[in-house]
């Protein structure tokens, strides 16, 4: 039946290898035992899942390997239909209060002055960065965070951690890389001395 749905059985076999594996990379002929598909017919639904976005691809070792775009816009609900375990995503969720929970421990972070989500944690967001974090934070704390919020979102996050002084000084300059975090959608969840407000 999601065969029919959509289209083709090596995609529908594609789409459950790399959405059970985020963040591992294949090559052509893994890909095909793993699936036990033809190379043909598994080539040419790479090159449309690659057209689409929903897979990426790069070259090492004299291969071209291809994983999933934790990033494509769609991410998440494909992988609600074709991950092995359930997933939720803080964007996608109707329950708030997940939501709520982790903003709440950012905020709570022993030696935080601004915190700032952007990209996948904010919908609407295009932001390659997820999550800005400043301040003097210990770096168990954050890695743990981290985790807890990647598993509530089921993907991995691209995230920053800068001094204050060094976060100061980069606003005052306007850094690319800020003012990439600043002019997509973002939220500001902490900004213990109004520092943003001022720019």
């Amino acid at each position: 039946m999601i065969d029919a749905l959509f289209g083709s059985k090596t995609r529908v076999k594609l789409l459950h290898l790399f959405l059970n594996n985020p963040g591992k990379a294949f090559y052509v002929r893994e890909i095909t035992r793993l699936i036990d598909e033809q190379i043909n017919s598994v080539r040419r639904e790479l090159a449309n899942m690659l057209e689409v976005g929903i897979i990426t691809s790069d070259s090492a070792d004299n291969k071209l390997y291809y994983e999933v775009n934790q990033r494509y816009e769609h991410y998440v609900p494909f992988r609600a239909i074709f991950a092995d375990q359930k997933v939720t995503s803080v964007a996608a969720q109707s329950n708030k209060a997940d939501v709520a929970e982790w903003q709440k421990a950012i905020k709570k972070l022993p030696g935080i002055r601004v915190a700032i989500a952007a990209g996948v944690l904010v919908k609407g967001s295009a932001s390659a960065i997820d999550l800005v974090i400043v301040g003097d934070v210990s770096d168990k704390k954050i890695s743990s965070l981290i985790s807890s919020i990647e598993s509530l979102e089921g993907r991995e996050l691209s995230y920053s951690t800068l001094s204050y002084d060094e976060f100061y000084y980069r606003l005052s300059v306007r850094d690319k890389f800020i003012n990439a975090v600043l002019t997509n959608k973002h939220l500001v969840m902490v900004d213990t001395d109004n520092i943003l407000k001022l720019q």
